[in-house]
């Protein structure tokens, strides 16, 4: 077993498998109080270190916990500061967002630690941001390169979940370091697992009803949304319905993007699951549903918790705290890394994937 350290824990969301890829992580940091209390009814044997990484105590805390023994980092900074999905999609925006420089928080406490096994990672846009580095700017995989080189191969590579056992699309960009002499391969990119293949054997559910099944219960939404929605075939969004189109209360029109309003495909994975999944509105979030004999169709809706959690790779019956809101548990899914994914990248850590 790899004794580990995680920055930016969060809910610990991408750590679910570790254990099973021989990685204890003994120590984390989270900024928000309530994903860091959650973090430790999850892993009551870690120490939570709760506060802004910023902070020369909070930061102090942290490293004291990681002694000798501590060999793995997991490093996942907000990603908000450069997702496509945020406001700063360009680049004098990302380099004023202060989240995109945590990564020199990264840097320091690589530096006064020795790590033999080090993973970063966030959205693909994150590889293309200059950050200020010795009276210029640089990219961050050549900022590594000069810093790192000589201690550690460094590899970058983006992978998408639904390579990798995880029943949805979502790119990632994953940043290895890993001391010269070891060895860390790459997993194998796996068969991809449809919509239909994880999540079409669930009972089919309308706006506000629950199933026997635990987690495996229908958000309520209003009237409109679901007359919109069932009305929307597979695939497509509502927002293309020339007669059941999205409404305000006072029957105007709601004014929208094409993926907003919009049914999922069975035939493909989930597309990615953001914070914001809870929203019937938001892009991409409504059930596939099928057709009825009367020409609508069924789960005008977005995915009960159990659907998540599946196109998430968390355990359908996933053994979480109790007193946290749906809206809370959504959250922490959709700003993860789907832990199928990290799992897949861990376990490959003392393998090579080179072929003699």
């Amino acid at each position: 077993m790899i004794k580990g350290a995680s920055m930016f824990a969060s809910a610990g969301i991408a750590e679910t498998y570790f254990k099973n890829a021989k990685i204890d992580i003994v120590v984390a940091n989270e900024l928000i109080e309530k994903r860091a209390k959650f973090y430790q009814e999850r892993y009551p044997t870690s120490k939570m270190i709760i506060g802004d990484i910023n902070n020369k105590d909070i930061k102090e805390k942290f490293l004291q916990e990681i002694d000798e023994d501590v060999k793995f980092l997991i490093a996942t900074p907000p990603c908000q500061g450069v997702s496509t999905l945020g406001l700063n999609k360009h680049m004098d925006q990302m380099l004023s967002d202060p989240r995109n420089y945590l990564i020199y928080d990264i840097m320091e406490v690589i530096d006064k630690k020795d790590f033999d096994y080090i993973m970063i990672e966030n959205v693909p846009r994150f590889l293309d941001v200059y950050f200020p580095y010795k009276n210029s700017f640089k990219k961050l995989e050549d900022i590594l390169k000069d810093k790192y080189s000589n201690k550690y191969k460094i590899e970058i590579k983006v992978l998408n979940a639904k390579d990798y056992g995880v029943p949805q699309t979502r790119p990632r960009a994953i940043i290895k370091m890993y001391k010269h002499g070891l060895k860390w391969g790459w997993p194998k990119e796996q068969k991809e697992i449809t919509l239909r293949e994880a999540i079409g054997d669930l009972p089919s559910l309308e706006s506000g009803e629950k199933s026997e099944l635990k987690f495996h219960y229908a958000k309520q939404h209003n009237e409109r949304e679901i007359i919109s929605m069932r009305h929307t075939p597979t695939g497509c969004s509502a927002m293309k319905n020339e007669e059941y189109y999205p409404k305000k209360e006072d029957g105007s029109r709601i004014k929208g993007f094409h993926n907003t309003y919009k049914r999922m495909s069975w035939d493909a994975p989930a597309p990615a699951r953001t914070m914001n999944s809870g929203n019937i509105g938001s892009h991409n979030n409504v059930h596939p549903g099928r057709l009825l004999p009367d020409g609508t169709y069924s789960d005008a809706r977005v995915l009960t918790l159990r659907e998540l959690f599946i196109v998430s790779s968390l355990p359908d019956e996933w053994d979480i705290p109790k007193g946290y809101t749906d809206n809370f548990i959504r959250q922490v899914i959709g700003e993860a890394i789907p832990p199928k994914l990290s799992f897949n990248i861990v376990k490959e850590i003392g393998k090579s994937d080179e072929i003699c």
